[in-house]
């Protein structure tokens, strides 16, 4: 039997999980659908794509399985949830070292996406708190006192921009 390959992180494919099939246009239809509103039903997401409500399933079902789908989620507006204050922070970190220092981060407060990178840092780093009072504290107390990180820079997002397909930008508005 051959090994399986390990993925950026060191983790090895959960062996229950089968291979990914390829996926057709009406699975990738389904995908733009539930991206934009992932509370979309069975029915809806059937009659948008001209298939049967029980082909739907079966595909969304088989999606799920394949570890396609990894979950539904709520897009949240951070300023209106309390969270008014976003930055990304690359951080420099001992070789080797990754395991140790994702851990560690993935239990931070307000972080929303760490990334492995290539290049002239490491990691980066999203993070959202309530203010920059606590994102100073969160920098200073919390990420410089990991031995393992030599290094941050923070990045202060002034404005974003959802690119997900479908979903409203609530800045739209404001913009024009």
């Amino acid at each position: 039997m051959a090994e399986q390959m390990a993925d950026e992180g060191g983790r090895r494919p959960d062996p229950r999980v089968p291979a990914a099939r390829p996926l057709d246009a009406v699975d990738r239809a389904i995908l733009d659908i539930l991206r934009a509103d992932g509370r979309a039903s069975v029915r809806s997401v059937a009659d948008r794509v001209h298939i049967s409500r029980a082909n739907a399933y079966a595909r969304i079902n088989r999606l799920v399985e394949d570890g396609v789908i990894r979950g539904f989620t709520a897009s949240v507006d951070h300023e209106r949830a309390g969270q008014g204050t976003s930055a990304y922070i690359t951080l420099k970190i001992v070789q080797n070292s990754w395991r140790t220092v994702r851990g560690l981060l993935e239990e931070l407060p307000g972080a929303a996406h760490i990334a492995l990178v290539g290049g002239d840092f490491d990691v980066l780093l999203l993070v959202h708190t309530p203010d920059n009072r606590t994102l100073r504290e969160l920098v200073l107390t919390r990420l410089q006192a990991i031995p393992e990180v030599l290094s941050t820079r923070t990045l202060l997002v002034f404005e974003e921009t959802n690119l997900s397909p479908h979903l409203p930008d609530p800045d739209a508005a404001a913009r024009d």
